[in-house]
């Protein structure tokens, strides 16, 4: 926009974008209940709503919009607006009245110059920031490798303390193989792991038992790579997830974890507080909604059946990308609650007949091989599609994963979207063999 003065101005100081806040009120399905927080009854938070900027071709190129201050939703960053001004006119002849009108040539050259001038400006902050980013990264997964590795580290002391001044012999093989079944790795699995490694250490004639170790490690990832299997949102919207797990694995606190991470990624989360039988697990899911700004459809007493329709029945008239339904632990012996669980299914088919897309089993890394009977159990009841394992800090049963990828006890090999390692919020990330294994083996 070109701006002309009879007179020199004064000089021009930016204006800055006003910032609009859209608040995006969503449709709530019938009959849904929603919980409040106020001085006398709690209130779900609406979702952090998006925000706007108004561009008045005035804006510096490296001024940006503030950002929201809830950890749990970041609000889109602005673009960088190239400012277009006009030099004060050349003066007007005597006797004639100013002219206002530019000079073609000049005003061509002066907003290429400015154009170039921005664009570099912009470049230079745009390259800045995704080498900060970058580095942000890199120093996120640094933490989150240390903390792993020393959540296992019990696990990897006992496996891989064994090839500290020892010879490649047999003598090591079996004492490896009484570490690995001590951290409940499991005999077949113990036999699959043991068959592979003999086979490398002949094959590259492995002399040193730092190489055996390496190897070690390297056979591990690759048996553990069978579970290893990125979480898709966004192939149906909304993508409904329905969480199971015994009593004390951390299920509302790994779906307070998953929200978290899920809405990193951009996507709109709606929880469903689906177990009605722990006096406490209503409160508990409506302040880990408020701690990550999103909605949680709840009922006092209600059936949790009921819950679970209402909030499909939500997310889609709200456009959610993710409905995630909570549901009372239970034991797989206690039959009547694993009846009442298949009855939560049932009744989320009746509102999608697609869904549960989902269905993911919570499970205590420090359990060992109980895990196993869980996951033969609950799959039996709803039909898993994934695993979250949790609690693995300070545990020496690490090695329990080995055994579900062997399929040990008639399991089958189901993926683990995510281990946790830890009390905070950030302390749910994905699993990666790779990764896994080197804490495994301690390295």
């Amino acid at each position: 926009m070109f701006r002309f003065f009879k007179k020199k101005p004064d000089p021009i100081d930016p204006v800055a974008a006003d910032q609009l806040a859209d608040s995006e009120a969503g449709q709530h399905a019938p009959d849904a209940v929603h919980t409040e927080r106020s001085a006398d009854r709690n209130r779900v938070s609406e979702p952090a709503s998006e925000q706007h900027l108004t561009d008045e071709g005035t804006q510096n190129a490296g001024q940006t919009a503030p950002e929201a201050g809830d950890v749990a939703t970041e609000a889109p960053r602005a673009g960088l607006l190239s400012r277009w001004f006009k030099r004060n006119p050349e003066p007007a002849s005597r006797g004639v009245e100013a002219q206002t009108t530019p000079e073609p040539l000049s005003d061509v050259v002066e907003v290429a110059g400015a154009s170039q001038s921005n664009s570099d400006e912009a470049t230079s902050e745009f390259e800045d920031e995704q080498d900060s980013d970058e580095q942000g990264e890199a120093q996120q997964k640094s933490s989150w490798l240390a903390k792993l590795r020393g959540g296992l580290a019990k696990t990897g002391k006992s496996i891989g303390g064994i090839f500290v001044g020892v010879r490649v012999d047999e003598a090591l093989f079996e004492e490896l193989e009484t570490a690995l079944i001590m951290a409940d790795t499991g005999v077949e699995a113990t036999e699959q792991l043991l068959v592979a490694l003999r086979a490398r250490v002949k094959k590259e004639r492995i002399e040193e038992a730092a190489g055996v170790k390496q190897a070690l490690r390297e056979v591990l990832a690759d048996h553990l790579r069978v579970l290893e299997k990125p979480f898709e949102v966004g192939r149906v919207k909304p993508l409904v997830v329905m969480m199971t797990g015994v009593n004390g694995a951390g299920k509302t606190t790994s779906i307070g974890k998953l929200a978290f991470c899920l809405q990193k990624e951009g996507a709109r989360v709606l929880l469903a507080a689906g177990d009605t039988f722990r006096a406490a697990a209503r409160q508990q899911l409506v302040e880990w909604g408020s701690r990550n700004n999103v909605d949680v459809i709840a009922q006092e007493g209600g059936d949790p059946a009921a819950v679970a329709f209402d909030a499909v029945n939500a997310g889609r008239a709200r456009g959610m990308d993710v409905v995630m339904v909570d549901t009372a632990g239970r034991l797989p012996t206690q039959l009547h609650l694993m009846d009442e669980l298949k009855k939560i299914r049932r009744v989320i088919a009746k509102a999608d007949p697609t869904a549960p897309h989902e269905v993911l089993l919570v499970v205590d890394g420090n359990q060992g091989q109980n895990v196993l009977s869980q996951i033969r159990a609950f799959d039996a009841a709803v039909g898993l599609t994934g695993l979250i394992v949790t609690k693995l800090d300070g545990t020496a049963k690490g090695g329990t994963l080995a055994a579900v990828a062997a399929g040990s006890q008639g399991v089958r090999p189901i993926p683990v979207y995510w281990i946790g390692v830890g009390e905070r919020i950030e302390d749910l990330q994905p699993f990666v063999a790779a990764e896994f294994a080197a804490a495994v083996v301690g390295q």
